[in-house]
């Protein structure tokens, strides 16, 4: 069997050139009953079929025989024909979730009903064409008790109609008779009627007043009645109009007291949680503030901190820029101090030789001693000049 397809864009016609086969042909869902109708017809070799585009069509072989026939279309552009099962369906590219919705069927229905084909084109389809033949030869036979039972209620229907006719022509003459007869009858019925009319006017006319006597007092009795139940319902209506406004005002001082009560308790409970809320903002206030202060103790410990190290390393480089001169100055002054000492020594021992010469012991003991003295002075004043000199040293 060919596989269930239709052409989307052109009207196929087939040429069977060897063998026959069955050709099913379906309407699509858009045509009327009356203009399209589903088809299944047998051909043979040499025969010619079409099939209109949007029509689903399946060609099939008989087990005995095979099936071969040649295809064209109406349209000069290519023709895709669209497969409805196998592995070329047009139903393979859709969404199995989406079409599991459409056939109303679970996914793994859907999953087996697109997989149970392994074929694309050519599908086996065993006694197919057989089954297509012998519903065709059903569909035949129905066809013809159908035509039978329709020419025999067509029969009956004429000799229904030629028997309607005959009693149609009887029931004529049959009516022309009566027709005398009822205008004999007529005229004696007019009299008759013309003598029962005066009399039933007169009776009428004798019943429609004493109708009307007894309408009138009905009235006048449904009257009387309907203004008495008037009055009675519009005092029920007083009575339950009171009632419910006496209903109505306990309500309104029910739904007084009730409103009155929830304002006090949300007033009460509008303050607890604002009692609430301002000891919880007063609780984070203060440890935001402990927070704070900490973080200013923090910052001036560690600006403290940074101080004390810039001091140090400014110390320790102005203690380096120092350790250079102050050297060098120290060993000057050592110097310096060394030829001071030689001189004096130098100068002690030319006075000894003076004071030995012209034998004055005393007075070079006294001259030894303000010598002394004059070199100290000299030498702090030295110092203060030196320190002058070198003010890196403040």
């Amino acid at each position: 069997m060919m596989g269930p397809h239709w052409n989307p864009m052109a009207t196929e016609i087939a040429i069977v050139l060897h063998g026959r086969g069955m050709v099913r042909v379906i309407c699509h869902s858009t045509a009327n009953e009356s203009e399209c109708k589903n088809m299944r017809f047998k051909v043979k070799e040499g025969d010619v079929f079409a099939v209109p585009r949007f029509h689903p069509m399946a060609q099939i072989s008989f087990n005995t025989d095979s099936f071969v026939f040649m295809g064209f279309s109406t349209s000069t552009k290519r023709n895709h024909p669209q497969f409805l099962t196998g592995k070329s369906s047009i139903l393979q590219i859709l969404d199995r979730g989406i079409l599991a919705v459409s056939f109303n069927v679970t996914n793994t229905t859907m999953d087996q009903l697109l997989n149970a084909q392994e074929e694309a084109l050519i599908l086996d389809c065993t006694s197919c064409a057989e089954i297509e033949e012998n519903k065709m030869k059903e569909e035949f036979e129905k066809e013809k008790q159908e035509e039978e039972a329709r020419k025999r209620e067509e029969e009956e229907a004429r000799k229904r109609e030629e028997e309607e006719e005959r009693e149609r022509e009887e029931e004529e003459a049959r009516k022309r008779e009566e027709e005398e007869r009822r205008e004999q009858e007529k005229a004696e019925r007019e009299r008759q009627e013309e003598e029962e009319k005066q009399r039933r006017e007169e009776e009428e006319e004798e019943a429609r007043k004493r109708e009307e006597e007894e309408r009138r007092e009905q009235e006048e009795a449904e009257r009387e009645r309907q203004e008495e139940e008037e009055k009675q319902r519009e005092e029920e209506e007083e009575e339950a109009r009171k009632r419910e406004e006496a209903e109505r005002e306990r309500q309104e001082e029910e739904e007084k007291q009730r409103r009155e009560e929830a304002r006090k308790r949300e007033e009460e409970e509008r303050k607890r949680v604002e009692e609430e809320r301002r000891e919880q903002e007063e609780a984070e206030r203060e440890r935001q503030e402990e927070e704070e202060k900490q973080r200013r103790e923090e910052e001036q410990q560690q600006e403290e901190a940074r101080r004390r190290e810039e001091k140090k390393k400014r110390q320790e480089k102005r203690r380096q820029r120092e350790e250079t001169p102050r050297r060098e100055h120290e060993e000057a002054r050592r110097q310096e101090e060394e030829r001071q000492k030689r001189r004096w020594k130098e100068e002690e021992r030319a006075k000894e030789r003076e004071r030995r010469e012209g034998g004055e012991e005393q007075p070079e003991e006294q001259e030894v001693e303000a010598r002394k003295e004059d070199q100290e002075r000299k030498g702090d004043e030295g110092k203060g000049r030196r320190a002058l000199r070198n003010p890196w040293k403040l």
